[in-house]
């Protein structure tokens, strides 16, 4: 007689897996868990960390803004016209800078929402953070500020000044990062690719950045636009007075650091102003940098009601600006007069 074989039963064999994935889960639940937890908190974002991260990738982007230029290869396109109807150049080293920029900040925190002025599909998974973080931000800032990453939004502009780049006017130019936490601006980043100059601040904890010792309201310097700087006279003058002494210039950026004490030579010479104001539609990215900057030593970056700007969802800002750091802010924005966006 042939011998009988072992017959198992389905429904045996489901039981006894259950079994067998209950004594696993039982042993290893205290792994599973502290890997879990391992997971969600490298989710979060070290401010620090993410200020290192912004200072190389401004530094990054200016390399490429500064090789496109000094290389005459700017291959330059025009993305329309403005709202205020002037040409809106786009160069290489603008597109090759938002690409070591933006996939930079993404390769290290791809959980953070990055906003940046120019799109591009590219992405180069080669673009790495060394982890090496500055010494002057390790003197002056904390590290351990864990934030969730959902709070937080980045805004990059990887040439700021494209009309003046075209035009070779490299004092004007920069590169920007801002972070934004809840919409308030906590970290700024403004770096000059032609001088390798970079300021940073970190708001509540420091910056490498001071004011000038002194500031003037009556007679006041303020600079504004150059691209616009016919439409804001009148305005000016009405606020200040016609001895006001109006410097147009080039870029947000530039425009912040005039504020500022500077380090400045004969072959590198800064403006210096006391206001920076600007009457027409600007975007985020241009402006949240230097709104963090100023902040983190007392100033203020506001529109033209002195109303704080929300830096998180749509990327304009319809309200103008007035800047300053030293200066009575509030009694600035009393001394200007109502201005009609929808004429302007």
């Amino acid at each position: 007689m042939a011998p009988m074989g072992i017959r198992l039963s389905p429904l045996g064999v489901a039981v006894f897996c259950l079994l067998g994935v209950a004594v696993i889960y039982h042993l290893y639940a205290g792994v599973i868990s502290s890997r879990l937890s391992a997971f969600r908190q490298k989710r979060k974002v070290d401010l620090r960390d993410l200020l290192a991260v912004s200072v190389e990738a401004a530094i990054l982007g200016g390399k490429e803004v500064k090789r496109v230029r000094e290389s005459n290869t700017l291959n330059e396109k025009s993305k329309g016209k403005t709202k205020e109807g002037a040409n809106d150049p786009l160069t290489m080293g603008d597109l090759m800078s938002h690409r070591k920029m933006f996939n930079l900040l993404k390769n290290t925190f791809p959980d953070v929402k990055v906003n940046s002025e120019e799109f591009d599909t590219v992405v180069d998974p080669t673009v790495t953070w060394n982890r090496d973080i500055p010494a002057d931000i390790l003197d002056k800032i904390d590290g351990g500020k864990d934030i969730p990453p959902e709070t937080l939004t980045v805004w990059i502009d990887p040439l700021d000044a494209t009309q003046e780049y075209t035009e070779n006017l490299s004092k004007y130019v920069t590169t920007m990062v801002c972070v934004a936490l809840e919409g308030k601006p906590v970290i700024g980043v403004i770096h000059q690719p032609f001088t390798g100059f970079t300021a940073w601040a970190y708001v509540g904890q420091g910056s490498n950045m001071q004011p000038r010792s002194s500031y003037s309201s009556s007679p006041a310097k303020v600079i504004v636009s150059r691209s616009h700087s016919g439409k804001v006279q009148g305005f000016i003058h009405k606020a200040f007075g016609t001895n006001t002494t109006i410097i147009p210039a080039g870029g947000s950026g530039y425009k912040v650091l005039s504020l500022l004490k500077m380090s400045v030579s004969d072959a590198n010479p800064i403006d210096e102003a006391d206001v920076y104001i600007h009457v027409t539609f600007i975007k985020k990215w241009d402006i949240c940098a230097g709104t963090a900057i100023l902040n983190a030593m007392g100033g203020h970056l506001t529109t033209l009601k002195g109303e704080n700007i929300d830096f998180s969802g749509s990327p304009s800002n319809e309200g103008g600006l007035v800047a300053s750091v030293g200066l009575d802010h509030k009694a600035l924005v009393k001394r200007l007069p109502d201005l009609d966006f929808d004429k302007n």
